[in-house]
């Protein structure tokens, strides 16, 4: 077969997922939820594409904040989103899930006219279809006659181009209206109509996968090895049986005399905590070798590997493994059952699927606490003045970045809260201080504890927290910040927010071209792993090589380095940011007085009036962040020279 430019199209459920926070109770008594992407094949699509693979979504979603957000979800996920059709008159589904203990996972499904069940043969045609190599269909929509039609239309479409057919049986009752729908969780009901139709499907199938109910649903038969045996009668396809941990059974041919005669692929000893969204992730796992056609074994080590990583986390979508993750765990394993809490593999998991790449950022830094407040006391005004500046900041930086990729602002909430929702939502990247300004040993703003704190951030805000550190700094005051900043990681962590480090030497400490590199792999070594890192200048190409091969030992997958102003002139800037240029490691610049100190001096005197502020700032920002691209263009041109 030849290449394509999709590998896999998948076809139905797509959702929010309301998942309760609260561990080991009924779900009527869960006070708080976490959102996720959620459905079946929307699930199944975020872990194929984590997994390397081109995967696009067929489905519908409402016109409303839950349909944008499932569609932003998958495309910040790199799943085609090209045919995922906005209903005007339905809404998007959703549904509440919980955790109550190690075999029960309450849930309830609100998908009453549900916008992917108003899918139909018209939101696809046979060019779409043919894009791909294997198309996915999710049994649920086979429940209802408009959409089993559309089903019906693809996969002929399908057989008519080549493109291979796989069947997830995806198996629940309530969805078929075999129960009531306080029933969700139920997973088998006997049904010949249900049987009938999966049938109907399966015959014109390559692939069929499901549990061991699903197979018993698929053939008629509460006898696995008879299920098998007359869904073999129905169809040539090669059958895929999961058993959860004890991993997975196929059938290419035949059926055997005994279902352990199948070929076997074994299952990972992990605790089993969360089973929802495993057999997503066993999905993606198992496509992502049939695809590109690995041997049935390869296959199913990757499946169980999936499943074994998503069953022991919170969540379905965020929780399905990468490509590096997941050979890291068949690699090496874990020294844990409870994988959620293997540090290691829990940080490649957060650092190998972020959502949103940042190759470069431009960031304009007007967190300014203490030194704004002091520049208004001295010319007689208050904490409105400064929240009035900090406005006509965000205006200059506005002006000056526009709609340019990686602009970014590092903005506080004492001074600056009416400005972050405004800000927030448009492309930005947005960094928020939680350092208590000139604390050493480190402290913290605010009197809630971090995570909940964080709790109330979008998102998409980053945490920024300023440490003042040495190498050679005493080891008590040490581990004192590192106990802090550790606490940080955690909350960040926890609420699923990235962190920024920004390291700054003591200025009366000596600082030779180790120092950077020593004080960062003295963090490292403590634990320490922030997403970003932001640093004096380095002075030397042979510093920045230090910086980074610091960086690099200890976290291949950190985002990067942002270079700081401190206050330097234009012409100090313009060569720091030559000498950061042709270093991968530095992704930019955060600079801030540098920026915005002489608009706050005239304006705070009196001597500017507010245009000429907003005015002051935007040419100074425009101006680094054309310097910065004069600096990379010409690393990339000497780069293409050579």
């Amino acid at each position: 077969m030849t290449a394509r430019p999709l590998d896999l199209i998948c076809l139905g459920r797509a959702a929010v997922d309301l998942y309760g926070e609260q561990v080991g109770g009924r779900l009527e008594d869960m006070v708080s939820f976490r959102k996720y992407l959620g459905g079946s094949p929307a699930n199944t699509a975020v872990g194929a594409a984590r997994l390397g693979l081109k995967a696009a979504m067929l489905t519908r979603v409402g016109d409303e904040h839950n349909g944008r957000f499932v569609r932003e979800a998958l495309a910040a996920e790199g799943v085609d989103v090209s045919h995922v059709k906005t209903d005007p008159k339905r809404l998007t589904a959703l549904v509440f899930l919980g955790i109550q203990d190690a075999s029960t996972f309450p849930l309830v499904f609100y998908r009453e006219h549900c916008a992917d069940m108003g899918l139909d043969a018209g939101d696809f045609d046979g060019t779409f279809i043919a894009s791909a190599t294997g198309l996915l269909v999710s049994g649920t929509h086979l429940s209802q006659p408009a959409t089993r039609a559309a089903c019906h239309r693809a996969i002929v479409l399908a057989r008519a181009s080549g493109t291979r057919v796989i069947l997830d049986i995806d198996y629940r009752p309530v969805l078929w209206g075999l129960t009531s729908p306080g029933l969700g969780e139920q997973r088998f009901v006997a049904s010949a109509e249900v049987t009938r139709e999966l049938q109907a499907v399966a015959r014109h199938c390559d692939l069929v996968v499901g549990t061991e109910e699903e197979i018993h649903i698929a053939g008629g038969s509460a006898d696995t090895l008879q299920a098998l045996r007359k869904l073999r009668q129905a169809s040539t396809a090669t059958l895929v049986l999961k058993q959860g941990p004890m991993g997975c059974v196929v059938f290419a041919d035949s059926i055997p005399a005994a279902v352990d005669n199948g070929l076997r692929g074994p299952g990972f000893p992990v605790e089993v905590f969360n089973v929802l969204g495993a057999g997503d992730a066993f999905m993606a796992g198992f496509l992502r070798g049939w695809l590109r056609g690995e041997s049935l074994q390869q296959c199913c080590t990757w499946a169980n590997g999936c499943g074994a990583l998503v069953v022991s986390r919170h969540g379905c979508a965020p929780a399905m493994p990468s490509w590096v993750e997941l050979h890291y765990f068949i690699d090496h394993g874990a020294p844990t059952a409870r994988l959620r809490e293997d540090q290691a593999l829990e940080h490649l998991h957060r650092a190998t699927t972020r959502s949103r790449a940042w190759p470069e950022l431009v960031v304009l830094a007007f967190d300014h606490r203490t030194q704004l407040q002091e520049v208004a006391a001295r010319h007689g005004h208050g904490e409105q003045s400064i929240r009035a500046f900090k406005r006509l900041v965000a205006a200059g930086a506005r002006r000056a970045a526009g709609e340019r990729d990686g602009a970014g602002v590092i903005l506080d909430e004492r001074f600056g809260d009416d400005l972050l929702p405004s800000l927030t939502g448009c492309g930005w990247w947005i960094a928020r201080p939680v350092e208590r300004p000139g604390s050493r040993p480190l402290a913290f703003e605010g009197d809630a504890e971090l995570a909940l704190q964080l709790r109330e951030w979008p998102a998409e805000h980053v945490a920024k927290c300023l440490v003042s550190w040495h190498p050679d700094d005493p080891a008590a005051l040490r581990e004192q910040q590192l106990e802090a900043l550790l606490r940080l990681q955690a909350a960040c962590i926890a609420t699923a927010h990235e962190w920024l480090l920004e390291v700054i030497p003591p200025r009366e400490a000596p600082r030779d071209e180790t120092t950077l590199a020593l004080a960062i792999s003295q963090l490292y070594q403590g634990g320490v792993r922030p997403d970003w890192w932001k640093l004096p200048p380095p002075e030397t190409a042979a510093e920045w090589d230090r910086v980074g091969a610091a960086i690099r030992r200890h976290d291949p997958y950190s985002r990067g380095v942002l270079v700081l102003g401190m206050e330097a002139s234009e012409e100090e800037l313009e060569r720091s940011f030559r000498l950061a240029a042709p270093h991968a490691i530095c992704r930019g610049f955060a600079v801030g007085r540098s920026i915005f100190a002489a608009a706050a001096s005239r304006w705070f005197t009196g001597e500017a009036g507010d245009e000429d502020a907003v005015d002051d700032v935007a040419r100074r920002y425009a101006r680094l962040i054309a310097l910065w691209d004069e600096a990379r263009a010409g690393t990339t041109s000497a780069q293409a020279v050579s």
